[in-house]
């Protein structure tokens, strides 16, 4: 028994292909595997997420102050400054600018925009 693919889905495969051999999906993931191999970059990762959690508990329970989240604002900062993260942000940036062209490309023959805030016939 033969399984016969959907001619579109074949093309969406063959664009996922074609979208993984960008240098912008290359550099990203590059910047990602530098950023997921260095301990200091991880280590501080991991003290941002738990000061924006405990900012976001503080926060729920209306008990978060300003300091706190100056505290989570400079941890962001750190972070975002480290060169390999820098790198890695940077990186997803151009990546997401270069799929925001191809969505466009997608969408503007249908006028529909799928991956867009942009409201159809019926939603208010």
């Amino acid at each position: 028994m033969s399984i016969q693919t959907d001619p579109l889905e074949e093309l969406g495969h063959e664009l996922g292909d074609a979208i993984a051999s960008t240098p912008e999906y290359e550099a990203f993931e590059e910047a990602k595997a530098a950023v997921e191999a260095d301990d200091g970059v991880q280590e501080q990762i991991s003290e941002f997420r738990q000061l924006r959690d405990q900012y976001m508990q503080a926060r729920q329970m209306g008990s978060a102050s300003e300091e706190a989240l100056q505290n989570v604002q400079a941890a962001q900062e750190e972070l975002h400054s480290m060169p390999k993260m820098a790198a890695y942000l940077d990186a997803q940036e151009e990546l997401t600018d270069r799929l925001e062209a191809i969505n466009e490309a997608i969408s503007e023959p249908l006028e529909i925009d799928f991956g867009g805030e942009a409201g159809g016939c019926c939603h208010d």
